[in-house]
């Protein structure tokens, strides 16, 4: 990621959580532990269906009083809804601010040139009263500006940063297997843990419950996983949603999103699997790439 790059990603959301409960509200529905947030760190969590099932990911930021959460756009009024029900006495205030806020994303290299900051995933810092992370995901994302739309451009003028073409950010990630686009198509289709959360910092296996807890942690400590959400390499033809992969005849995975950053549910543990080996789906021929920080 060029050190002068920015990008502006407009298909990002802002909801703001706010209120005496907030704090308890989210400890006990998300897959991280609230209390890492500050003002000085963020996290990557998700919300689970009570099965330990895939509902939204979202990166948490302390703000003022309240908590924003950074989610995918199309996910927003869902995620909003999803919470709202999970309110019931709480005293709690669900603010969607995706008409005012906007994310800006920009390189690891940059993040670091600022005053204070610290090399590690999900450190915070202010610029002026904005934050600014270090995505708590993987340091190689960058780092994240969650700024007043008003106040943008003179901002990143001020920063020295130019704008440039969001396809690049969102390739980098497919480069890195970190989805992020198309979530919608996750739902209820794998665990949590299977999405890679655990090795994207986004569960805490020592935080009390919280809702898809039990099934997370079962698989966990059992050792059961066995399927992961891995990048598609596509080598020809056209991917079909839910398309089974085959390797030598044999079924060993599914595609889940089809896509321009293309993704497969993959056992990648099968005897089958071989990485980077050329695999077949229904119209396609492709590879599966299993990045780096996936042991």
């Amino acid at each position: 990621m060029n050190i002068q790059k920015v990008y502006i990603l407009a298909d990002r959301g802002i909801l703001y959580i706010n209120g005496a409960d907030a704090n308890e509200f989210l400890q006990n529905m998300i897959s991280n532990d609230i209390n890492k947030v500050n003002e000085d760190n963020s996290c990557f969590a998700s919300l689970l269906t009570p099965q330990g099932k895939f509902l939204f990911a979202f990166i948490v930021v302390k703000h003022k009083s309240g908590y924003f959460i950074d989610c995918e756009k199309s996910q927003t009024e869902a995620l909003f809804k999803q919470l709202s029900i999970y309110k019931l006495r709480s005293k709690v205030e669900i603010m969607n601010l995706s008409n005012e806020f906007v994310i800006a994303a920009f390189s690891h290299e940059k993040f670091l040139k600022f005053e204070g900051t610290k090399d590690q995933p999900g450190n915070t810092i202010k610029y002026r009263e904005d934050p600014i992370l270090l995505d708590p995901r993987n340091k190689d994302l960058g780092a994240r500006f969650i700024i007043n739309l008003e106040k943008l451009y003179l901002s990143l003028k001020k920063l020295e940063l130019k704008d440039s073409p969001i396809a690049e950010y969102y390739e980098l990630s497919h480069e890195l297997g970190i989805a992020q686009k198309e979530m919608n198509k996750l739902q209820n289709k794998l665990f949590g843990i299977e999405c890679n959360f655990e090795e994207l910092n986004g569960i805490d296996f020592k935080k009390g419950c919280y809702v898809g807890q039990e099934n997370t942690a079962r698989i966990k400590l059992k050792n059961k996983l066995s399927k992961r959400l891995l990048a598609i390499q596509l080598i020809s033809g056209k991917l079909t949603e839910g398309a089974s992969i085959y390797a030598n005849g044999i079924e060993i995975g599914k595609v889940l999103i089809n896509d321009e950053y293309p993704f497969a549910l993959i056992k990648y543990l099968d005897e089958n699997f071989k990485k980077d080996s050329e695999l077949k789906s229904e119209n396609s021929v492709l590879r599966i790439k299993v990045p780096n920080w996936i042991s």
